[in-house]
Protein backbone atom coordinates (compact mmCIF):
# COMPACT_ATOMS: atom_id res chain seq x y z
CA UNK A 1 0.00 0.00 0.00
CA UNK A 2 1.50 3.67 -0.83
CA UNK A 3 1.92 5.80 1.72
CA UNK A 4 -0.18 8.84 1.96
CA UNK A 5 2.24 10.55 3.22
CA UNK A 6 5.01 10.33 0.80
CA UNK A 7 1.89 10.59 -1.56
CA UNK A 8 0.97 13.83 0.01
CA UNK A 9 4.68 15.25 -1.08
CA UNK A 10 4.75 14.28 -4.27
CA UNK A 11 0.60 15.57 -5.46
CA UNK A 12 2.39 19.21 -3.09
CA UNK A 13 5.77 19.19 -5.39
CA UNK A 14 3.55 18.51 -8.45
CA UNK A 15 1.31 21.82 -7.75
CA UNK A 16 3.87 23.92 -6.11
CA UNK A 17 6.80 23.21 -8.76
CA UNK A 18 9.44 23.63 -6.51
CA UNK A 19 11.39 21.64 -3.60
CA UNK A 20 12.12 24.46 -1.00
CA UNK A 21 8.32 25.99 -1.60
CA UNK A 22 7.00 22.43 -0.84
CA UNK A 23 9.34 21.79 2.06
CA UNK A 24 7.75 24.84 3.60
CA UNK A 25 4.38 24.27 2.95
CA UNK A 26 4.53 20.99 4.53
CA UNK A 27 6.76 22.16 7.41
CA UNK A 28 9.47 19.65 6.35
CA UNK A 29 13.05 19.93 4.68
CA UNK A 30 13.46 19.78 1.06
CA UNK A 31 15.72 16.63 1.57
CA UNK A 32 12.82 14.90 3.68
CA UNK A 33 10.32 15.91 0.43
CA UNK A 34 13.20 14.45 -2.03
CA UNK A 35 13.29 11.34 -0.06
CA UNK A 36 9.81 11.07 -0.14
CA UNK A 37 9.80 11.10 -4.11
CA UNK A 38 12.37 8.25 -4.22
CA UNK A 39 10.76 6.14 -1.68
CA UNK A 40 7.45 6.01 -3.99
CA UNK A 41 9.90 5.68 -6.90
CA UNK A 42 11.06 2.34 -5.24
CA UNK A 43 8.27 1.16 -4.27
CA UNK A 44 6.03 1.34 -7.56
CA UNK A 45 9.33 0.54 -9.89
CA UNK A 46 9.31 3.96 -11.87
CA UNK A 47 10.90 7.19 -12.47
CA UNK A 48 8.13 9.38 -11.79
CA UNK A 49 10.51 12.90 -12.05
CA UNK A 50 13.22 14.30 -14.58
CA UNK A 51 15.63 16.22 -12.72
CA UNK A 52 16.95 19.10 -14.53
CA UNK A 53 19.03 20.84 -11.61
CA UNK A 54 16.54 22.72 -9.70
CA UNK A 55 14.12 22.16 -11.92
CA UNK A 56 11.76 19.17 -12.66
CA UNK A 57 9.68 17.14 -15.07
CA UNK A 58 6.92 14.75 -14.67
CA UNK A 59 7.81 11.44 -16.60
CA UNK A 60 4.59 9.56 -18.03
CA UNK A 61 4.36 7.40 -14.77
CA UNK A 62 4.43 10.22 -12.89
CA UNK A 63 1.69 12.31 -15.05
CA UNK A 64 -0.51 9.53 -13.95
CA UNK A 65 0.20 8.97 -10.72
CA UNK A 66 -0.48 12.39 -10.11
CA UNK A 67 -3.70 12.37 -11.60
CA UNK A 68 -5.02 9.55 -9.45
CA UNK A 69 -3.59 10.84 -6.48
CA UNK A 70 -4.57 14.62 -6.20
CA UNK A 71 -8.81 12.85 -6.00
CA UNK A 72 -7.30 10.42 -3.43
CA UNK A 73 -5.32 13.36 -1.17
CA UNK A 74 -7.66 15.84 -1.68
CA UNK A 75 -10.26 13.22 -0.13
CA UNK A 76 -8.05 12.33 2.51
CA UNK A 77 -8.13 15.95 3.22
CA UNK A 78 -11.98 16.34 3.74
CA UNK A 79 -11.97 13.11 5.96
CA UNK A 80 -9.45 14.88 8.09
CA UNK A 81 -11.91 17.96 8.39
CA UNK A 82 -15.22 15.88 8.74
CA UNK A 83 -14.22 13.81 11.04
CA UNK A 84 -12.55 16.96 12.90
CA UNK A 85 -15.88 18.79 12.65
CA UNK A 86 -18.44 19.00 15.67
CA UNK A 87 -20.67 20.84 14.53
CA UNK A 88 -23.44 22.74 17.26
CA UNK A 89 -26.63 22.05 15.13
CA UNK A 90 -25.92 18.98 12.53
CA UNK A 91 -26.62 15.32 13.55
CA UNK A 92 -28.42 12.76 15.28
CA UNK A 93 -29.23 13.43 18.75
CA UNK A 94 -30.61 10.37 20.68
CA UNK A 95 -32.71 10.99 23.56
CA UNK A 96 -35.16 8.20 25.84
CA UNK A 97 -37.04 9.55 28.60
CA UNK A 98 -39.90 8.14 30.74
CA UNK A 99 -43.63 9.41 28.55
CA UNK A 100 -44.59 12.43 31.26
CA UNK A 101 -40.98 14.17 30.26
CA UNK A 102 -41.31 13.17 27.03
CA UNK A 103 -44.70 14.68 26.50
CA UNK A 104 -42.99 17.92 27.65
CA UNK A 105 -40.13 17.77 25.99
CA UNK A 106 -40.43 16.64 22.80
CA UNK A 107 -42.27 19.32 21.50
CA UNK A 108 -39.41 21.47 21.96
CA UNK A 109 -37.05 19.89 20.63
CA UNK A 110 -38.86 19.39 17.24
CA UNK A 111 -39.30 23.05 17.28
CA UNK A 112 -34.80 23.17 17.91
CA UNK A 113 -35.33 20.63 14.96
CA UNK A 114 -37.85 22.92 13.05
CA UNK A 115 -34.95 26.27 13.43
CA UNK A 116 -31.94 23.96 12.40
CA UNK A 117 -33.36 21.30 10.02
CA UNK A 118 -29.96 19.50 10.54
CA UNK A 119 -30.06 18.61 13.77
CA UNK A 120 -32.36 15.54 14.12
CA UNK A 121 -34.30 14.24 17.20
CA UNK A 122 -34.32 10.57 17.51
CA UNK A 123 -36.84 10.59 20.89
CA UNK A 124 -37.50 7.45 22.61
CA UNK A 125 -40.13 6.61 25.61
CA UNK A 126 -39.14 3.68 27.52
CA UNK A 127 -38.72 2.44 31.82
CA UNK A 128 -35.88 3.61 33.53
CA UNK A 129 -34.10 -0.12 33.32
CA UNK A 130 -34.41 0.60 29.54
CA UNK A 131 -33.10 3.74 29.62
CA UNK A 132 -29.96 3.14 31.80
CA UNK A 133 -28.80 0.05 29.70
CA UNK A 134 -29.20 1.95 26.25
CA UNK A 135 -27.10 4.60 28.14
CA UNK A 136 -24.27 2.23 29.29
CA UNK A 137 -24.38 0.31 26.12
CA UNK A 138 -23.68 3.54 23.84
CA UNK A 139 -27.28 3.70 22.22
CA UNK A 140 -28.46 6.85 23.29
CA UNK A 141 -26.98 10.31 23.94
CA UNK A 142 -29.38 11.56 26.68
CA UNK A 143 -31.01 9.80 28.95
CA UNK A 144 -34.16 11.13 31.65
CA UNK A 145 -35.08 9.30 34.37
CA UNK A 146 -36.81 9.23 37.49
CA UNK A 147 -34.56 7.02 39.55
CA UNK A 148 -30.84 7.09 39.81
CA UNK A 149 -28.98 4.65 38.22
CA UNK A 150 -26.73 2.38 40.21
CA UNK A 151 -24.32 1.67 36.57
CA UNK A 152 -20.61 2.36 36.71
CA UNK A 153 -21.24 2.98 33.54
CA UNK A 154 -23.89 5.80 33.69
CA UNK A 155 -23.14 9.28 35.15
CA UNK A 156 -26.65 10.37 37.05
CA UNK A 157 -27.36 14.03 38.02
CA UNK A 158 -30.71 15.15 39.45
CA UNK A 159 -31.65 18.49 37.41
CA UNK A 160 -35.84 18.79 37.89
CA UNK A 161 -38.69 17.40 40.11
CA UNK A 162 -42.24 17.15 38.76
CA UNK A 163 -45.25 16.64 41.16
CA UNK A 164 -47.23 13.42 41.04
CA UNK A 165 -50.70 14.35 40.93
CA UNK A 166 -54.33 12.11 41.73
CA UNK A 167 -56.50 12.42 38.60
CA UNK A 168 -60.19 11.75 38.98
CA UNK A 169 -63.27 12.24 36.82
CA UNK A 170 -64.24 15.81 36.75
CA UNK A 171 -67.88 14.93 38.60
CA UNK A 172 -65.28 14.43 41.74
CA UNK A 173 -64.24 17.50 42.84
CA UNK A 174 -63.12 16.48 46.40
CA UNK A 175 -62.44 12.88 47.02
CA UNK A 176 -62.64 11.09 50.27
CA UNK A 177 -60.94 7.31 50.67
CA UNK A 178 -64.66 5.87 50.14
CA UNK A 179 -65.13 7.41 47.09
CA UNK A 180 -61.73 6.17 45.25
CA UNK A 181 -62.60 2.83 46.81
CA UNK A 182 -65.08 3.34 44.77
CA UNK A 183 -64.06 4.58 41.68
CA UNK A 184 -60.83 2.04 41.31
CA UNK A 185 -57.72 2.46 39.87
CA UNK A 186 -56.94 2.91 36.05
CA UNK A 187 -53.56 1.36 35.72
CA UNK A 188 -50.27 2.14 33.89
CA UNK A 189 -46.68 0.58 34.18
CA UNK A 190 -45.74 2.94 36.93
CA UNK A 191 -48.95 3.48 38.63
CA UNK A 192 -48.23 1.33 41.41
CA UNK A 193 -45.49 3.38 42.05
CA UNK A 194 -46.36 6.32 41.68
CA UNK A 195 -50.07 5.70 43.74
CA UNK A 196 -47.56 4.36 46.74
CA UNK A 197 -45.68 7.93 46.81
CA UNK A 198 -48.87 9.72 46.92
CA UNK A 199 -51.81 8.38 47.97
CA UNK A 200 -49.33 6.74 50.75
CA UNK A 201 -48.30 10.55 51.79
CA UNK A 202 -51.57 11.48 52.24
CA UNK A 203 -54.42 8.62 53.17
CA UNK A 204 -53.69 6.85 56.14
CA UNK A 205 -55.76 3.96 54.65
CA UNK A 206 -53.32 3.34 51.96
CA UNK A 207 -51.32 0.22 51.61
CA UNK A 208 -51.11 -0.63 48.08
CA UNK A 209 -52.35 -0.46 45.09
CA UNK A 210 -54.27 -3.76 44.75
CA UNK A 211 -56.90 -2.09 47.25
CA UNK A 212 -58.22 -0.92 44.55
CA UNK A 213 -60.23 -2.48 41.78
CA UNK A 214 -58.77 -1.95 38.78
CA UNK A 215 -60.72 -0.72 36.24
CA UNK A 216 -58.10 -0.02 33.37
CA UNK A 217 -54.64 -0.19 32.02
CA UNK A 218 -52.52 1.31 29.25
CA UNK A 219 -48.79 1.60 29.10
CA UNK A 220 -49.47 4.42 26.34
CA UNK A 221 -48.83 7.56 28.35
CA UNK A 222 -51.13 9.71 26.35
CA UNK A 223 -54.06 7.54 26.79
CA UNK A 224 -54.39 6.66 30.89
CA UNK A 225 -56.47 9.66 31.31
CA UNK A 226 -58.96 8.81 28.61
CA UNK A 227 -61.16 6.34 30.56
CA UNK A 228 -60.15 8.26 33.54
CA UNK A 229 -61.73 11.21 31.56
CA UNK A 230 -65.11 8.83 30.80
CA UNK A 231 -65.36 8.46 34.50
CA UNK A 232 -64.18 4.82 34.55
CA UNK A 233 -61.67 5.27 37.62
CA UNK A 234 -58.86 7.24 38.98
CA UNK A 235 -55.05 6.85 38.43
CA UNK A 236 -51.85 8.97 39.69
CA UNK A 237 -49.74 10.38 37.35
CA UNK A 238 -46.81 13.05 37.46
CA UNK A 239 -47.63 16.57 36.32
CA UNK A 240 -46.43 17.12 32.61
CA UNK A 241 -48.60 14.01 31.61
CA UNK A 242 -51.37 15.63 32.66
CA UNK A 243 -51.05 18.84 31.39
CA UNK A 244 -50.66 17.12 27.94
CA UNK A 245 -53.78 15.67 28.23
CA UNK A 246 -56.20 17.42 25.55
CA UNK A 247 -59.31 17.17 27.41
CA UNK A 248 -58.86 18.66 30.57
CA UNK A 249 -62.60 19.78 30.79
CA UNK A 250 -63.52 16.49 31.70
CA UNK A 251 -60.92 15.44 34.73
CA UNK A 252 -59.98 16.63 38.06
CA UNK A 253 -56.56 17.65 39.39
CA UNK A 254 -55.69 17.23 42.77
CA UNK A 255 -52.85 18.81 44.74
CA UNK A 256 -53.23 16.66 48.21
CA UNK A 257 -52.28 18.33 51.47
CA UNK A 258 -48.85 16.33 51.18
CA UNK A 259 -47.64 17.01 47.77
CA UNK A 260 -45.35 14.59 46.73
CA UNK A 261 -43.21 14.81 43.70
CA UNK A 262 -40.50 12.44 41.55
CA UNK A 263 -36.64 13.64 41.05
CA UNK A 264 -36.06 13.44 37.46
CA UNK A 265 -32.20 12.39 36.90
CA UNK A 266 -29.85 13.27 33.89
CA UNK A 267 -27.95 10.44 32.91
CA UNK A 268 -25.31 9.78 29.91
CA UNK A 269 -22.14 7.53 29.41
CA UNK A 270 -19.43 8.35 31.51
CA UNK A 271 -16.65 7.78 28.93
CA UNK A 272 -18.13 9.32 25.92
CA UNK A 273 -17.17 12.89 25.31
CA UNK A 274 -20.01 14.89 24.56
CA UNK A 275 -20.80 16.10 20.72
CA UNK A 276 -21.43 20.19 20.56
CA UNK A 277 -25.02 19.53 18.90
CA UNK A 278 -25.38 17.10 22.03
CA UNK A 279 -24.59 20.35 23.85
CA UNK A 280 -26.94 21.80 22.18
CA UNK A 281 -30.25 19.60 23.31
CA UNK A 282 -29.04 20.02 26.52
CA UNK A 283 -29.15 23.36 26.80
CA UNK A 284 -33.10 23.74 25.34
CA UNK A 285 -33.87 20.94 27.77
CA UNK A 286 -32.96 22.90 30.82
CA UNK A 287 -34.90 25.48 29.28
CA UNK A 288 -37.98 23.48 29.86
CA UNK A 289 -37.80 21.36 32.63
Amino acid sequence: MINTHWLRSFCTLVEVGHFTRTAEQLHMTQSGVSQHVRKLEQQLGRDLLIRQGKQFMLTDAGERLYREASSIIESLSSLELSIGADPAFEGAVRVMSPGSVGLKLYPHLLALQRQHPKLVMDYRFAPNTTIEAAIAAYEVDIGFMTQASRLAEVSCRPVAREPLLLVTPAALPEPDWAQLMALGFIDHPDGAHHAGLLLGANYPEFTHSKMFEQKGFSNQISLILEPVSMGLGFTVLPAHAVAAFAKPELIHTHRLAHPVSETLYLGMQRRKPVPNRVKTVLAEVEKWL
